[in-house]
């Protein structure tokens, strides 16, 4: 059985000069740390900028877009349900949408490269497989609705018109008809399974505000990716631009 140790009981004032000491010292290191938080913040801000962001925060995005991307792949689905859980979707953003769509003109270039582009209308895209998708449309803003569509799957579409033979490049472009709104995919999310061009949606021809005739629906990715009014896709292997990463948005934007 161990011995009890008396207890030390110091006088009143040896207790005050503790606490004095303890005082000044949490304020002193409170002092550092918020002076080095400010510090590190106004180095950020002042920092060079990189596609318009400062370096630092775009590196820790390109950073969190290659841990996506190595975890990404052709068996890693986004989940899907019923019908009876489809829910309302907000016709959100209407960049490249400022005039109604021309849908009996309509065509979507394809660029491939070394000189080979085509002009496909509605009724290319149709001949290819059908696919009906329910999937959560997520919104960087912060909401999220289930939704419903049809159309091809990009891997399809991609084994039909691009050049046969030729190894695919890194990267996707997609972009609206003028290019006032354009996104930029790695080649691994544009083929992704669950990545459909969309003419449909709820069973119907798409709506002009939510991208009629033919949109992106990438569900690994948030809804900024998901380009409405597409009218041309080109493949490259220099990574294109993209409209919300020059805002300071991440590149990958992936969930």
């Amino acid at each position: 059985m161990s011995e009890r140790h008396p207890e030390i009981v110091l006088p009143e004032s040896d207790v005050k000069l503790e606490l004095r000491r303890r005082t000044r010292r949490d304020f002193l290191i409170g002092g550092l740390a918020t002076a080095a938080a400010i510090g590190s913040y106004e180095w950020i801000k002042k920092a060079k900028d990189a596609d318009g962001t400062p370096w630092p925060q775009r590196r820790v995005l390109d950073l969190n877009g290659k841990l996506a991307h190595e975890y990404l792949s052709d068996s890693r689905l986004m989940p899907t349900y019923r019908l009876d859980q489809v829910g309302w979707l907000k016709p959100n953003g209407n960049i490249g949408l400022n005039t109604p769509p021309d849908l009996e003109n309509w065509e979507l270039q394809v660029d491939s490269g070394a000189a080979h582009s085509l002009a496909l209308r509605m009724a290319d895209i149709k001949a290819l497989p059908k696919v009906e998708m329910i999937t959560r449309f997520c919104c960087i803003e912060g909401w999220s609705t289930i939704a419903y569509w049809g159309g091809v799957r990009f891997a399809d579409f991609t084994q039909k018109y691009f050049p046969a033979g030729r190894s695919l490049p890194r990267f996707a472009y997609i972009a609206t008809p003028g290019e006032d709104y354009y996104v930029g995919l790695d080649i691994k999310s544009a083929m992704h399974p669950q990545t459909l061009l969309a003419y449909e949606q709820n069973g119907k021809p798409l709506e002009a505000r939510h991208g009629a005739p033919l949109r992106l629906v990438i569900p690994v990715k948030y809804g900024i990716k998901s380009i409405k009014r597409i009218g041309l896709i080109r493949y490259t292997d220099q990574r294109p631009d993209d409209y919300w990463a020059e805002e300071g948005y991440d590149w990958f934007a992936g969930l």
